[in-house]
C-alpha cells in the first residue's frame, strides 16, 4: 500500500495488507480518515482475502466485487474532498443474504430464491449507503434462517474459522465467519431465536440483537414478523455500536419501527459499570445441566470481573422462562404462512432438512398461538419486574462451544440450547453476546447481556466495560488452519 498524507500534512505509515485484516472496524475507519489507507486499497485487500480463503470458509454466497470497487472509488473521492459521512465511510462490510441490495441476487440461502434479484434496497442497505459504507457481498446463511448447516453446493452455510471441522451456528453463519476471519470489517445479520448471538458466540465476535422496532426490516426476507430483528456483528463493542448507529431509526415503510430518535450509542461506552446492578439468572442458565463446564467457568470469571469493576451481581429468577421455548414454537406459523404456497407448489426446491421444520409451522392452530401469546405476556411481566431491581441481566451466551458438523442434530426442530436466546426474541429486548474466553479445545465462548427496551446504551456500556478489561476480542483465528478436513 502507498502511504497518504494525513490531514495535518504529516506522513502516516499505511498498515500492511495483513494488518488490515487484523484491524477492527474502528482501526480501518481511523486509517481511512487519516488517509493512511484508501477505501480502494482496503476493498481490494478484502476481496483478495475472500478469493484466497472463502473456497474453504464459504462465508459468501455472492461477492459484489465490481460494485464494491466503484463504491470505494466514490468514497475515496469524497474523503479526498474533505467530505466525511461518519465512521463507516469507505469501510467494507457484508450483508446476510436475506437483506435486499438492488440489482444483486438475494437467495436467503435457498434454491427457491436462486434467481431472485430485488429491484430496491432494504431499509438497512439504504442507511449503510448513506453512511458511505462499501458492501463487499451477500453472506451465507441457513436456508430461510431456519435450516441446518450445509457443507457443499451453492448455498453452503460456512465453516467456523477457529476449527473448520465445526459449525459457526446459524442462521447468520456467513456474517460471523466473515467478521471473525477478516473477510469484512463488519456485517449485518438477523435474529429470530438467536441467529445473531449464536454465531457471534461460536465465532468469537460481538453480536447485538437490538430492541424490536429499533431497526427496519423492510426488504428483509422474514422468518417470523413478530420475532425478527436485524442487527450488527463485528469484532468489538465500539464497532457494533457504530454500525447500530447507522441502521437504527424509524422507517415509515416498517410499521413496527419506533418513531423515537435513537440516542448516541458510543457516547457512554467508556462509562464503566460501577454502581450498576446486574441480574444473574442463575437457576435457568448457569445451573442448567446442559451448560458446558468450560462455558460455565469462563462466564463465572466474567461475572467476577464485572463485580471487581464495581457492579453488583444479584441472583434473580423468572419462573416462566421454563415455558419460553414452548411459547416460541407456535410463531413458526408465521414462517409457514410466508412459505405455504411455494412449499406446496415446489417442495423439492427446499433443502431436505428445512422442509419438515417449515411444515411443522402449519400444524399450529390459532388456539396454540393465543396460548403462546399469554405465556409471552406473563414472561414480559416477570422480566419487567426484574428490571425494577436491576439495570441489566447477565448469563452465558450459549450453552456450549461450537460442535463438529457430524454432531449437529438433524432431529431437533428447536434445540435445547436455544433457551439462551429465544426468550429475548419473545420479549423483543436488546441482547448482546461478547467474547469471554476459550474452551480447552481453543473454541470461543461468550457472555450475554440483556437490557430494558431501547436501552442499548446500557447494554453496550456493560459489554464494553468487560471487553476493555480483557483481551479475548483481540485474538484471531489462524488462517493456516483453513484447510478442508481430509474427511470432507
Amino acid at each position: 500500500m502507498t502511504a497518504r498524507p494525513a490531514p495535518s500534512g504529516q506522513a502516516v505509515a499505511a498498515p500492511s495488507d495483513q494488518a488490515v485484516f487484523d484491524l477492527d472496524l474502528k482501526g480501518v475507519s481511523e486509517a481511512l480518515r487519516r488517509r493512511a489507507l484508501s477505501s480502494l486499497e482496503a476493498t481490494r485487500a478484502y476481496l483478495e482475502r475472500i478469493e484466497r480463503h472463502d473456497p474453504v470458509l464459504r462465508a459468501y454466497i455472492t461477492v459484489m466485487a465490481d460494485q464494491a470497487l466503484e463504491r470505494a472509488r466514490l468514497a475515496d473521492e469524497e474523503l479526498g474532498r474533505g467530505v466525511w459521512r461518519g465512521p463507516l465511510h469507505g469501510v467494507p462490510l457484508g450483508l446476510k443474504d436475506l437483506i435486499a441490495c438492488a440489482g444483486v441476487k438475494m437467495t436467503a440461502g435457498s434454491p427457491v430464491l436462486a434467481d431472485h434479484v430485488p429491484t430496491e434496497d432494504a431499509g438497512v442497505t439504504e442507511r449503510l449507503a448513506a453512511a458511505g459504507a462499501v458492501i463487499l457481498g451477500k453472506l451465507s446463511m441457513h436456508e430461510f434462517a431456519f435450516g441446518r448447516p450445509v457443507l457443499e453446493g451453492p448455498f453452503a452455510t460456512g465453516r467456523n474459522p477457529w476449527d473448520v471441522a465445526r459449525q459457526p451456528a446459524g442462521s447468520s453463519s456467513g456474517s460471523a465467519v466473515a467478521v471473525a476471519a477478516g473477510l469484512c470489517a463488519g456485517a449485518l445479520g438477523s435474529d429470530t431465536g438467536g441467529s445473531i448471538r449464536g454465531p457471534a458466540a461460536y465465532c468469537g465476535i460481538v453480536g447485538l440483537k437490538p430492541t424490536y422496532g429499533l431497526v427496519s426490516r423492510r426488504g428483509v426476507v422474514p422468518m417470523s414478523w413478530s420475532l425478527d430483528h436485524v442487527g450488527p456483528m463485528a469484532r468489538t463493542v465500539w464497532d457494533t455500536a457504530t454500525i447500530l448507529q447507522a441502521i437504527a431509526g424509524h422507517d415509515p415503510a416498517d410499521a413496527a419501527t419506533s418513531i423515537a430518535r435513537p440516542p448516541s450509542y458510543t457516547r457512554s461506552l467508556e462509562a464503566g459499570v460501577r454502581g450498576l446492578r446486574l441480574g444473574l439468572l442463575r437457576r435457568y442458565y448457569v445451573d442448567w445441566p446442559g451448560l458446558h463446564q468450560d462455558v460455565r467457568s469462563a462466564a463465572d470469571a466474567a461475572f467476577g470481573e464485572l463485580r471487581r469493576q464495581g457492579a453488583r451481581i444479584v441472583d434473580l429468577d423468572a419462573p416462566t422462562l421454563d415455558l419460553a421455548p414452548a411459547a416460541w414454537a407456535p410463531f413458526l406459523a408465521e414462517m409457514y404462512e410466508y412459505h405455504a404456497a411455494t412449499v406446496r407448489a415446489r417442495p423439492q426446491d427446499y433443502q431436505a432438512l428445512t422442509r419438515p421444520r417449515l411444515l411443522m409451522g402449519g400444524l399450529f392452530s390459532a388456539r396454540d398461538l393465543l396460548h403462546a401469546q399469554r405465556v409471552r405476556s406473563r414472561l414480559a411481566r416477570e422480566v419487567a419486574a426484574l428490571f425494577e431491581q436491576v439495570d441489566a441481566l447477565v448469563f452465558p451466551g450459549q450453552a456450549q462451544p461450537a460442535d463438529r458438523f457430524e454432531d449437529v442434530s438433524t432431529e431437533e426442530v428447536i434445540t435445547s440450547t436455544a433457551r439462551y436466546t429465544q426468550p429475548w426474541n419473545l420479549l423483543g429486548l436488546p441482547a448482546i453476546c461478547v467474547p469471554c474466553g476459550f474452551s480447552r479445545e481453543g473454541l470461543p465462548v461468550s457472555i450475554q447481556i440483556v437490557g430494558r427496551p431501547f436501552d442499548e446504551p446500557t447494554v453496550l456500556r456493560i459489554a464494553r466495560a468487560y471487553e476493555r478489561a480483557t483481551a479475548w476480542h483481540t485474538r484471531r483465528p489462524d488462517p493456516a488452519g483453513w484447510k478442508l478436513p481430509t474427511s470432507a
